[in-house]
């Protein structure tokens, strides 16, 4: 049972930001502090990806793991109340993100998905610097 009534939760859920999270941030300002220039939030490209590297020709999602619905993480955990909306939220979701990366990699760009609780709750440097291994040695010039 959620804690809160049903409009005070609808007020924290529409609070949370779509673009410029703190994972986001600290993704962006790692790259930039490694030599990376990069573009945020292209909405000409599908999905709107979080940053689009055009030399490399790679996009970089920085995605929740709640939104997301992040398979296999502890810190996604689906809400006990409402759950016929949530599960057809995040099944939209998912299916949305999955058409995205398909139609990005048809355009020729790559895909980079870096989740939330990597950042947040794992070892962060460790998987930025996998991202930068990522994005500079799986580059054709």
């Amino acid at each position: 049972m959620d804690n809160r009534s049903k409009e005070a939760r609808s007020r924290n859920m529409s609070h949370i930001p779509s673009k410029d999270t703190k994972p986001e941030e600290y993704v962006r300002k790692s790259l930039f502090s490694r030599g990376f220039r990069y573009r945020k939030n292209v909405s000409s490209l599908p999905g709107k990806p979080d940053i689009v590297l055009p030399k490399y020709k790679t996009v970089v999602f920085v995605n929740g793991c709640f939104w997301h619905a992040h398979k296999d993480c502890p810190w996604f955990v689906p809400p006990k109340t409402n759950t016929d909306f949530w599960t057809a939220k995040f099944q939209y979701n998912t299916a949305r993100d999955c058409r995205n990366y398909v139609k990005l990699a048809d355009m020729g760009w790559r895909v980079i998905i870096v989740w939330e609780c990597e950042i947040r709750h794992g070892d962060k440097n460790s998987r930025l610097d996998r991202l930068e291994y990522q994005i500079r040695n799986e580059y054709d010039t």
